[in-house]
């Protein structure tokens, strides 16, 4: 078999000395345009779990590579003059030029032909009798852009500006360097790759890099700014050049990853953000299961197919960490108004590599330094306790309401009220939450009026009958320790509706009641179109929350919830989707939570001052020319000068043609942008099952109150914690012990 590998790069002499030594009798031609001795990198890093690969793939190389490793298992972050310093963390480190010479000397002891300073040319025509064309060649890969249509390849490049420089000192840690200037905040990421010198990466945002004049500036004369930026971290040495210019990383995508006889491999087919520093180890790894793939089946198609495959998912898993590592980077002036351990523990778990428990395993004295920061925080920057257990148990002080924890749990919609009152079914249910231990019991929506109700069996809070249900409701919570949040919400166009067990947003065939919206837009083609909403409509809705309001404050609710989110009709307002009007109500985000803000207002005058509101805000709609999550922010900043206290972030539901995302770090993330840009309390929601989900989300600011979802009580796991009088228990369901 003759294989041609496009590319002398780590991934193509990789694959290339781990085909032949499969199969001796493969003929294999490595073609690299640079002379053997040339690269345009400096250090490369590996994890532990990368190296037990390859110690598998090929033994000899592997013992070459690891010979010639600086290991360390620091991490430094030095942000506002102080060094928070964590360990744990392990890693290796090489020379990019000691690493491709191992490679280069294995491929010619295995008779591997390597053929530097050649060119293959934009037609590949030199490679026509070859009978697999392995595609090596980087993110610029002259192979790929000649079957670009098969391949399809996306290129997406982020929005801050870096360099790729080196050092001759040798740092004894991964670090990471924040330093504020007057342009804005500039970064460096630093990590020793032999005895005598580390890599250095200045990074910072393309406005940034503007304002400090650096787009003028020649390569000599940036290296020297960077230089007097960390002049206390050099600590004398210079920085170093090697090709380096200030670029954008290009995140690229592709739609498939072999056609016919060509595979690619490497960044020729994927990249993932440096700051997570995987590319040359996923390159390696691809050439490891590509020699198996090929070995494992004779079939070339079938063989790539499998590569694919096998590849495809665990590269894809690293390009959506690398993903949210790089926003991170990107907008970290998001957090620095964050104290230094909120901060470091944020930066190690942006990923979602990294959890509270990782973190527990690998450095427990900064994961108590971290739940001390939030508990000293909470109190009004008093002095840091003794003994904090855990971030999810620390109080939540809002207004005068004080949650014994962090833990939301919520009762799922039953719809099984008789005339909007809760019937005994679903009060026991929220109690039930309540005895597990969670700080907040969250409701179902619950309808301010029987024209806003979802269905005929859903709750209210619209009579003296409904307000005095929900007294015994919350009075059982509070005797639980608990407190009950109680979602108060119109549904606007998505009203009038059928039990969920018949189908979601199905209409009621009879004995439906006029609805009403932003605008006369129907929630679903089978729904009836809504009125849209007159001055006097809004007037006599705005009493409907008014009056609910004073209803829960005489029920003896703890916290109430306004629905702004999920399609209902506050949350319609504020889409530009669902609100077309064109009077003072829509048209700009101003206008569009014009309406809801002058709810917002009347049910805060009516809510005791100090008791807390919170408010479900969508931070993105998910459709074509919906909500943004600039816009949310926005929305959020302004709910909270008008003394909303706490938001719970949802996304999606404004139409039904909003495409979900179940990633599990979706809403958190959200929930984060939403809370560190608005500097508002946030509840976080989604997939989150955990005490370890909790903790990681509480103590790295992403949120301040978390809604796991409940597992069935004979399966999950509490512990007590000793709480004042009486005890709090927990959910710990994510915990092993």
């Amino acid at each position: 078999m003759r294989i041609a590998i496009v590319g002398g790069g780590p991934a193509g002499l990789y694959c290339g000395l781990l085909l032949k030594r499969l199969d001796p009798g493969r003929e294999i031609t490595i073609y690299e345009r640079n002379p053997p001795d040339a690269t345009y990198g400096w250090g490369v890093v590996f994890s532990e779990r990368t190296l037990g690969a390859f110690q598998d793939a090929d033994y000899k190389t592997y013992r070459e590579i690891t010979d010639r490793f600086v290991l360390w298992e620091a991490m430094d972050i030095v942000y506002r003059g102080e060094v928070i310093h964590t360990r744990g963390q392990a890693f290796a480190g090489i020379a990019r030029t000691a690493l491709l010479g191992i490679l280069q000397r294995r491929c010619a002891e295995l008779d591997v032909a390597l053929r530097f300073r050649t060119e293959v040319g934009d037609d590949l025509r030199t490679l026509g009798g070859d009978d697999l064309i392995v595609a090596g060649d980087g993110v610029n890969s002259v192979v790929r852009a000649a079957y670009a249509r098969a391949f399809r390849p996306t290129i997406r490049h982020g929005v801050a500006r870096y360099i790729w420089l080196g050092t001759h000192r040798p740092y004894d840690a991964f670090t990471f360097i924040f330093r504020e200037t007057p342009h804005g905040l500039f970064q460096a990421h630093v990590y020793p790759f032999d005895g005598t010198a580390s890599t250095f990466i200045v990074e910072c945002p393309e406005a940034v890099w503007q304002r400090a004049g650096l787009a003028a500036m020649g390569e000599a004369e940036g290296i020297a700014f960077c230089e007097r930026l960390f002049t206390a971290e050099l600590r004398g040495h210079r920085l170093l050049s090697n090709n380096s210019r200030w670029i954008t990383f290009p995140t690229l995508t592709t739609q498939t990853w072999h056609h016919g006889k060509v595979v690619l491999l490497g960044d020729a087919a994927h990249t993932a953000h440096f700051s997570i520093g995987s590319g040359t180890k996923l390159a390696m790894e691809d050439a490891i299961a590509l020699a198996g793939a090929l070995e494992q089946r004779t079939d070339l198609e079938a063989a790539l197919d499998y590569f694919e495959a096998d590849r495809r998912p665990v590269v894809e898993a690293f390009q959506e960490a690398a993903a949210d590592s790089q926003r991170y980077f990107e907008h970290i002036d998001r957090y620095t108004h964050m104290g230094p351990i909120q901060f470091a523990f944020h930066l190690l778990t942006r990923s979602g590599r990294m959890t509270c428990d990782d973190l527990r395993l690998r450095d427990p004295s900064l994961v108590a330094r971290a739940a001390a920061w939030v508990a000293m925080e909470e109190d009004a920057g008093g002095p840091a306790p003794l003994n904090v257990p855990s971030p999810a148990l620390i109080p939540l002080h809002l207004r005068g309401v004080t949650l014994p924890n962090r833990i939301a749990l919520a009762a799922p919609p039953t719809e099984t009220a008789r005339e909007g009152i809760p019937d005994a079914a679903y009060a026991e249910a929220l109690v039930s939450l309540a005895r597990r231990g969670a700080g907040a019991i969250l409701t179902e929506p619950v309808a301010v009026s029987a024209g806003g109700r979802v269905t005929p069996g859903s709750p209210g809070l619209y009579s003296p009958e409904h307000r005095a249900a929900w007294a015994r409701i919350a009075s059982a919570v509070r005797d639980t320790g608990g407190r009950l949040a109680l979602h108060v919400a119109h549904a606007g166009r998505r009203g009038a509706t059928r039990s969920r067990e018949f189908g979601l947003d199905r209409p009621l065939a009879a004995g439906g009641w006029p609805l009403l919206a932003a605008s006369p837009l129907r929630y679903t083609p089978s729904h009836p179109v809504p009125r849209e909403m007159t001055r006097m409509d809004m007037a006599r809705v705005r009493e409907d929350f008014a009056r609910a309001a004073r209803m829960a404050a005489e029920a003896g609710v703890d916290l109430l919830v306004l629905s702004l989110a999920h399609g209902y009709l506050l949350g319609g307002f504020l889409s530009p989707v669902a609100n077309v009007r064109k009077d003072e109500y829509g048209g700009t985000v101003e206008r569009r939570m014009r309406f809801p803000l002058e709810v917002v207002e009347a049910v805060r005058e009516a809510w005791p001052a100090d008791r807390p509101l919170g408010a479900t805000l969508c931070a993105e709609d998910g459709v074509p020319g919906g909500t943004p999550i600039e816009d949310a922010v926005a929305v959020a900043r302004t709910l909270r000068a008008r003394g909303v206290d706490l938001m719970l972030v949802s996304a999606g539901q404004t139409t039904p043609s909003g495409i979900p995302r179940y990633d599990r770090r979706y809403l958190p993330a959200l929930s984060d942008q939403v809370r560190n840009e608005a500097r508002v309390a946030t509840l976080a929601a989604g997939v989150l099952t955990s005490l370890n989900d909790v903790e990681t989300i509480v103590a790295g600011g992403q949120a301040d109150l978390c809604l796991l979802i409940p597992r069935p009580s004979a399966a999950a796991p509490w512990v007590t914690v000793p709480g004042g009088p009486g005890v709090i228990t927990a959910l710990a369901a994510g915990r092993q012990d």
